[in-house]
């Protein structure tokens, strides 16, 4: 096994988190015989490519791309940790995007035969893509919703009739709240507001599109924290943080160890570390 140097720390053997300067032995690490290199600009695959491998990204940027009808356009850019091609190892349907290296870059790449392998050691990667799929499925419905909707909504129109097209009512955005608490970055110092009573902690996830409450992505440099890597909670007037599930890295406040998905009290002062990124959590002061 190896560590990425957070203390107490044993994360899976293929984790994309390992710096791109590391060595892989095959002893230490079953994977390390996948790891490729590929120069800037290879085409991994086109799209309706036939294809039985995903990739994971140790090192360097991918962009996704789909056809338009006048040639390509990016859909993404994918970096080091995140993940793709798994629709076709899983479902043997054609490639659906296409994939290029913007820079040199470091990849995994997984075949069907190795794939359950790969779960078993790596369970984030498993929870992510079941969040992926949960997203692409609430997206879908929403969509057929809102399209079931506008049929019901649209007016039967008489022989000769015209639909006349109503303006779009102005959106006010709304004001922001003030924040409930704050998180000190003890490094730089900088300052992460919290706004809602559940919000999420970690950085930008490129797969699924999303981006957590506190987002810590430009905080983060090395990616050494889970893209969901914990949840602050208020409940009945005090405050609660849990570790979330597929977290590999640790998290630890004043220095203990945070079991998976327990909510555990944190008070005004408390240090929150998520694996070496140090955090002091700050309630406002109260009005004098």
């Amino acid at each position: 096994m190896w560590s990425r140097g957070c203390e107490r720390v044993d994360p899976g053997p293929i984790s994309a988190r390992l710096p791109a300067t590391a060595a892989m032995s095959p002893e230490k690490d079953p994977f390390a015989r996948f790891l490729k290199h590929f120069p800037k600009g290879t085409v991994l695959f086109n799209e309706g490519d036939e294809g039985e491998d995903m990739y994971i990204i140790r090192a360097g940027k991918v962009a996704i791309k789909k056809r338009v009808p006048h040639g390509e356009t990016t859909v993404a850019v994918l970096e080091k940790g995140d993940f793709f091609g798994e629709m076709a190892l899983l479902e043997r349907i054609p490639r659906t995007a296409g994939a290029e290296l913007l820079e040199d870059g470091d990849l995994i790449v997984i075949g069907s035969e190795i794939f359950g392998d790969m779960i078993k050691s790596n369970p984030e990667i498993a929870v992510r893509m079941l969040r992926k799929y949960s997203l692409r499925l609430r997206e879908t419905t929403k969509q057929i919703e809102e399209l079931a909707a506008r049929t019901e909504a649209k007016p039967a129109l008489g022989p000769g009739a015209t639909q006349v097209r109503e303006a779009k009512p102005k959106v006010v955005a709304p004001q922001q709240s003030e924040a409930i608490a704050y998180f000190l970055s003890k490094a730089s110092g900088n300052v992460f507001p919290v706004f809602k009573s559940d919000s999420l902690i970690g950085r930008f996830d490129s797969v699924t599109g999303m981006t957590p409450e506190v987002d810590l992505t430009q905080e983060d440099a090395a990616r050494n924290i889970s893209r969901r890597h914990a949840r602050v909670v208020v409940k009945e007037g005090h405050f609660f943080v849990a570790e979330e599930i597929g977290t590999m890295n640790g998290t630890f406040l004043n220095g203990q160890r945070l079991p998976n998905g327990v909510l555990t009290p944190i008070k005004d002062g408390d240090e929150l570390t998520l694996c070496r990124l140090a955090l002091t959590f700050r309630l406002p002061a109260a009005p004098g």
